[in-house]
């Protein structure tokens, strides 16, 4: 029988492959985290979630500010200090960054700064990092066999935890004419006087209402007919109202053709409407998504599947090869961090306990984005179940309504239900609204213990608060659907 050098060895530490080596250390296996990354702590921490709510935060507080007129506060001029506000947002991500560097170096498993590709089905090699300035950097290495610069290492299982990649542009001419990510973006020095965003995701969304709070005019162009093109079309028409208020440029429906430079400013082409159309700006930044990470890993000598790159794995998170699981950006569906950490334990408990599997389950998928209004879903939208022929009931009630959100003039958006039209279980919601991110929570908690209409909307809720406002649609659903169905 084969000796290998760990019983799991996991490719990646972000909060995938933490989550994963945390549960195999925990159970008393032989564990290694192999990280390949520029920076320890991975996407979330580094360069998505906290990041970029750090600066969002500050780009709300400063609207707040500026339009204190509205509660009959005089706050005069409201400037700011772009390097402050990096500043900031550098403190808060060294200090997340420094504590989960000790959870993957405290020496419950071991920890390799390498990248790894696979020679077989249960062995990578272990390339070393190097600096920018071509040193090596400290690896972690201790473990494994080989001589030179390349060492080799083996496991009894894998969990390929990688992450993902900014998506490569749709324009071969912005490689000339020069653009940034969203990686850029986080660390900008100064701020640029106008900016074209290409894409209408999450990321651009929330990106183009920073800028824009900042005093940089935002051009958005958007290939679908809607921002946001996951969500329902009236949760989308809330961000664009919004937008378009806030003084952003927005162009959906749009057909991408070229890019050029017109002297030190960028332009873009486009068609929209079968009309030619032509914008430029000092920069542009690519917002079009972003791919698994799975070049050079060498899949194919391991016996694992891909399609356009990303990791095929099953409801168990097991990929075509039996003993190599996968979990988080590099397999998908859904890039949310909450559920990278979910598929990491679960395949890690099947690895663990092959003849107690656990599968993942996505009836309380949740999705948030945090432009203001923010915009959060859980399980399906009206646009989903229409789409796979799910009967359904739903049922709004806008914030412009509520006497809390009245308050705090915060009067766009609204709150919505779907019910099972039979028994009226509650199977959808969607906030667009204020701290929607926080209020949705409330329906994930309902739909966790089936909780019908008729529940919720018997379920005191205090007067003036903004979760009360779910008890309306609650009401309405609960008076279409019988108790006795």
């Amino acid at each position: 029988m084969r000796t290998f050098d760990f019983e799991v060895a996991i490719l990646g530490g972000g909060s995938a492959g933490y989550a994963a080596a945390r549960t195999a250390a925990g159970a008393g296996r032989k564990t290694v985290v192999l990280e390949g990354g520029p920076a320890v702590g991975g996407l979330c921490i580094l360069r998505g979630c906290m990041p970029s709510k750090a600066l969002l935060y500050a780009a709300e507080v400063r609207h707040l500010a500026r339009h204190g007129a509205t509660w009959g506060l005089k706050p005069g001029k409201i400037g700011f200090d772009f390097r402050r506000v990096m500043a900031r947002k550098v403190r808060m991500i060294e200090d997340f960054a420094g504590y989960r560097r000790q959870q993957l170096e405290g020496g419950k498993f071991k920890f390799i700064r390498a990248n790894a590709r696979f020679m077989d089905a249960h062995t990578v090699e272990l390339i070393p990092l190097t600096r920018p300035d071509g040193h090596p950097l400290p690896s972690g290495w201790g473990e494994g066999r080989g001589e030179g610069k390349v060492r080799r290492l083996s496991a009894r299982h894998f969990i390929i935890a990688t992450g993902s990649v900014i998506s490569t542009p749709p324009l071969p001419a912005l490689a000339d004419v020069g653009y940034i990510t969203s990686d850029d973006a986080l660390v900008l020095k100064q701020l640029p006087k106008s900016l074209i965003i290409l894409g209408g995701g999450a990321i651009a969304c929330e990106l183009a209402q920073f800028f824009a709070r900042f005093d940089v005019q935002v051009t958005l162009i958007q290939r679908s007919p809607q921002v946001l093109k996951e969500f329902d079309a009236d949760a989308a028409a809330v961000v664009e109202k919004v937008f378009r208020r806030e003084k952003i440029k927005l162009f959906t429906g749009t057909r991408l053709l070229d890019a050029e430079r017109n002297g030190k400013r960028k332009v873009v082409i486009f068609e929209q409407n079968g009309k030619r159309r032509r914008v430029e700006a000092d920069e542009i930044l690519l917002a079009l998504g972003r791919s698994p990470n799975t070049g050079g890993l060498g899949l194919e000598y391991a016996g694992v599947a891909t399609e356009q790159a990303r990791i095929l794995s099953d409801a168990r998170m097991r990929t075509s090869a039996a003993h190599i699981y996968a979990a988080g950006d590099c397999t998908g569906p859904h890039e949310i961090v909450h559920i990278a950490i979910q598929q990491a334990e679960i395949a890690t408990h099947n690895l663990l306990h092959p003849r107690a599997p656990r599968r993942m389950d996505y009836r309380l998928l949740t999705s948030v984005v945090f432009t203001d209004p923010q915009v959060a879903t859980v399980g399906l939208t009206e646009k989903e179940a229409t789409a796979r022929n799910i009967p359904f009931l739903a049922a709004s009630y806008p914030f412009n309504d509520h006497g809390k959100s009245m308050i705090m003039e915060a009067l766009d958006g609204f709150v919505k239900l779907l019910a099972n039209p039979t028994n009226g279980e509650i199977i959808g919601g969607c906030c667009v609204g204020p701290v929607g991110g926080e209020l949705i929570h409330e329906i994930v908690v309902a739909m966790a213990n089936r909780m019908t209409v008729h529940e919720l909307a018997a379920t005191p809720h205090y007067h003036p608060t903004l979760a009360e406002i779910w008890t309306y649609p609650a009401e309405e659903l609960a008076g279409q659907i019988p108790l006795d169905c």
